[in-house]
Parts: structure tokens; C-alpha cells; sequence
């Protein structure tokens, strides 16, 4: 009897030890309800019209008409709609996320939600349903602004993403496949991440499930406030898969309050091209560590070649803020506005000096012909470039040439293993002269065969094929 009281007593202390456990377990998860009654009003659904041109599928057999073979085998069954494959304008519409920053209107959102949008339509919480003007946006951080016509509309509060911790639980809220207002939560996995393509944002790595419709949409953390913008999935199917990314608020912000008032973004431009410090490198710059941006290039008119920047020079620090990699470099120097000086820390000749530099405005938001120039280059070679001062082409025994910049992970050039910092010195047998010349050639270049070109790299020359797609 004793035995079986003594048994008794063991397992009700189990039982009571592991409900205090579950109740401690539930108090310590974060309960969202008050947080999505709040937000939910200040987010809305946004969709897009576009007409593209269509495509007449039966255009190979010589017109709109079926072929007799298909109809042979379906008869009339399978009717062709009036006008289908006419080459007609058609209709595409696309789903977005975005919440509300104004009062009288204003709705952020992401930039490549909007692109090409003929037609914006807002959808609210209430039900309403307004048409929105395209205020602005900046593809380099994926930021669009809208302002619909009316006043008095429920507005999210605002936090500072620069205050995130890695592990703090946020929650999303947006219109994944078109389903408004679903909320999804988790928690930050990463911050400062740096993706291909986007090197101006730090962006916020969660594992918040998002999918297509949630772009644009807000990222709160656990205080209610905004912290970021749900940008991009990382994804092999097309959907969730545990890596998320957003887009910090302050960074956001500043480009959406550029966008308000001037219709535009305007970036500080130094004019180098960078590299990474690896340990090998630290070690021979006499660096306690790697870290920081090694300019391994300048463009001659450009600002840091102006105030004394030199190839080899290690970026540590931008008006004190620490360059932790080269990735940091463009982001401190972005968000400098054009005009102002900048104080940078770096090490030369196992020294460390400081250096005042005026930043430049970026070529592309320049004239129209750079403009050009870059938009022709990046649609059918995958490359910005640069032209060689004297020095270089006489040190490479070249007539003209130009240095790529960069390279578009995605592209032709990249494909062909062409790489930054590389010269170009001819395309298809033909010799390139500066970057305008270099426009003409590229955009006569063939999509059906691959074309030789020869490149200049650490001294050494090479070729590559380069394969173009079909436009």
C-alpha cells in the first residue's frame, strides 16, 4: 500500500511539474492578436495592370487562322478566341503587399511590385478600393512610394531596423497568392546580409514564411512597429523555403522621403573598384585583421582618384563608421548625398591616415548618354564599364579598351567567365575603342552563334565565347 501511495505521489509531482513547464513555455511565446488588430488597417493590397504586346502563336504557319492539322484533330472544339495571337496588346496583372506611411496617402512598397504598371489599384482593410499614382522609386533598393487621393487613413508606426538583434521574433502581414492580410510569423535569422545585385541594401534575413504577393508588405517587430519591408525569397520552387529577406526601414525610408520630395534618389559616388581583404592580404598590409574595402581600381575623374585615394589603399572607416567588408563600402557611401565630404580611415603602406574626399553623383544619374550607355550595356552583355586613362593602355600596350566594373551574376558576360576588373579589348574580331563604341558593337552582336572576346587580365591576355540570348 505504502508502495503504491509513494508511486502515486512521484507521478502527480510529474504531472505538475510538466504543466508548470507547458504554462511557462506558452508565456514565454509571443502572442501577435493585439499586433495584427493595430497593423492590419495600415497594410493594403496592391495591383498592377500592364498591357505587353501579344504573341501570335500560330505566326510560323503564315496567319491567325488554325492549321488545317489542327483541325483535323480537334475540329471546333477547341475554338480560337477573336483576336487571340493577332499580336494585339493583352492585359497582365501582377498582386502586390503594401501599408500606409501618411495620413494624406502616401503607401511604400516595393519597387519591382509597380515596374511597368499602367494601371495601380489600392485595396484597404475596409474594403475600399482607390487608384494610386507612382510617386517614385529606386530600383538599387527595391522602393517604391504611391499616393492615392484621400485623407485620414490609418498609418503604421514606424521602428528603427538598426536596433534588430538576430533571434528577436517579428511577424509579417500581407497578400501571398492574393489571400489579404494573412500574417505569418518567425524570427530574425540574419542581419547586414548582402545579396547579388543589391549591394546598397542590408537586408534583414528571416524565416517569416513569405511568398509571391507578400512583396511590399511590412515586417513588424514584436512592439507593433515597422521594421522592415518583405523584399525577396530565396527559393529553388518558387516558394517558401525558410529564407526571407526584407529591406531595413531606415534605409527604406530615406529613399522613400528623396522619392516625396524630388522624384528621385540621388547616391554619393567615390569612383573606385573594390575588393575584399582576405587574411593573406590583412597579413601583407600589416592589418591586425581582414576587414575593410582594398580599392583595386579608380576611375581617373572620378572623386577618390581627385582627393588622393590610391590602388592598394584598404577602406577602414567612413566618417567612424567601420568598414566591416567591402560589401559595407557602397552602403556608407550610398547614403551620403552628392557634394559632401566624407572622412575615411584606411591603411597605406602599413600605415594608417586619414583622407577627405568630395563625393560625386553616380554616372547613371547623370547625362543621358552615360544613361544609355549603361542600360544598352547591362541588357546585352551584362557588364558596366569604364574607359582606360593613357597610363593604363600605354602600360598594356593597347590603343583603346575599356575596364569592366561589374558583372551581372545573371548575364552573358558572366557566363562566358568574364569578371570585374577584367579589359576589354575586342568583341567578334572587332577592336573596342571606348564605351560608346562599345554600345554599337553589342547591340549588332548575333544571338545564334558564340563571338570571341579577348580580354586583359593581371596582365595577361585571353579569350572567352561569349553566347548572347535571343532578344
Amino acid at each position: 500500500m505504502m508502495r503504491t501511495l509513494r508511486h502515486f505521489s512521484l507521478w502527480m509531482l510529474l504531472a505538475v511539474t510538466l504543466m508548470a513547464w507547458q504554462g511557462a513555455m506558452a508565456r514565454e511565446l509571443p502572442d501577435f492578436t493585439e499586433l495584427v488588430e493595430e497593423a492590419a488597417p495600415g497594410v493594403v493590397n496592391i495591383s498592377t495592370t500592364r498591357m505587353v504586346q501579344s504573341r501570335n502563336p500560330f505566326q510560323g504557319f503564315g496567319g491567325e487562322e488554325i492549321p488545317e492539322i489542327f483541325r483535323h484533330f480537334f475540329g471546333d472544339r477547341f475554338p480560337m478566341p477573336p483576336g487571340h495571337g493577332s499580336g494585339r496588346p493583352q492585359e497582365r496583372q501582377s498582386l502586390g503587399s503594401g501599408f500606409i506611411i501618411s495620413e494624406d496617402g502616401y503607401i511604400m512598397t516595393n519597387a519591382h511590385v509597380v515596374d511597368g504598371a499602367d494601371e495601380i489599384l489600392v485595396r484597404f482593410n475596409d474594403r475600399r478600393e482607390l487608384p494610386a499614382e507612382l510617386v517614385g522609386s529606386d530600383e538599387r533598393t527595391d522602393v517604391a512610394v504611391l499616393k492615392v487621393d484621400t485623407e485620414d487613413l490609418p498609418t503604421l508606426r514606424l521602428g528603427d531596423s538598426d536596433g534588430l538583434k538576430v533571434g528577436e521574433w517579428v511577424a509579417a502581414i500581407g497578400s501571398p497568392f492574393g489571400f489579404d492580410h494573412s500574417v505569418t510569423a518567425g524570427i530574425v535569422s540574419a542581419i547586414d546580409r548582402t545579396l547579388p545585385r543589391d549591394a546598397y541594401v542590408p537586408f534583414i534575413q528571416t524565416d517569416v514564411a513569405i511568398n509571391p504577393g507578400n512583396s511590399g508588405g511590412p515586417l513588424f517587430n514584436l512592439e507593433g512597429e515597422v521594421v522592415g519591408i518583405n523584399s525577396q525569397i530565396f527559393t529553388r520552387s518558387g516558394g517558401f523555403m525558410g529564407l526571407s529577406f526584407a529591406i531595413p526601414i531606415n534605409v527604406a525610408m530615406d529613399v522613400a522621403d528623396q522619392l516625396r520630395s524630388d522624384g528621385e534618389v540621388r547616391r554619393g559616388w567615390l569612383g573606385v573598384m573594390i575588393q575584399p581583404v582576405s587574411r593573406d592580404l590583412a597579413e601583407s598590409f600589416g592589418m591586425d585583421e581582414p576587414r575593410g574595402a582594398l580599392i583595386a581600381d579608380l576611375d581617373p575623374e572620378g572623386p577618390a582618384a581627385e582627393g588622393g585615394l590610391q590602388a592598394g589603399d584598404v577602406i577602414l572607416e567612413v566618417d567612424g563608421a567601420r568598414v566591416h567588408d567591402s560589401s559595407t563600402l557602397p552602403r556608407l557611401i550610398g547614403r551620403t548625398a552628392p557634394g559632401n565630404d566624407v572622412e575615411l580611415e584606411l591603411m597605406r603602406d602599413g600605415k594608417r591616415r586619414s583622407l577627405e574626399i568630395t563625393l560625386g553623383d553616380w554616372p547613371d544619374s547623370g547625362s543621358a548618354a552615360e544613361a544609355k550607355a549603361d542600360d544598352s550595356q547591362q541588357a546585352r552583355l551584362g557588364i558596366t564599364v569604364t574607359e582606360l586613362d593613357t597610363s593604363e593602355r600605354k602600360r598594356l600596350g593597347i590603343e583603346g579598351g575599356v575596364r569592366i566594373a561589374s558583372v551581372d551574376p545573371a548575364g552573358a558576360a558572366a557566363r562566358a567567365g568574364v569578371r570585374a576588373g577584367d579589359v576589354l579589348v575586342s568583341i567578334d574580331h572587332r577592336d573596342i575603342t571606348d564605351a560608346s563604341q562599345l554600345v554599337s558593337l553589342a547591340r549588332d552582336l548575333p544571338t545564334d552563334r558564340a563571338v570571341p572576346v579577348r580580354l586583359y587580365r593581371e596582365g595577361r591576355s585571353l579569350f572567352v565565347a561569349l553566347r548572347l540570348a535571343g532578344d
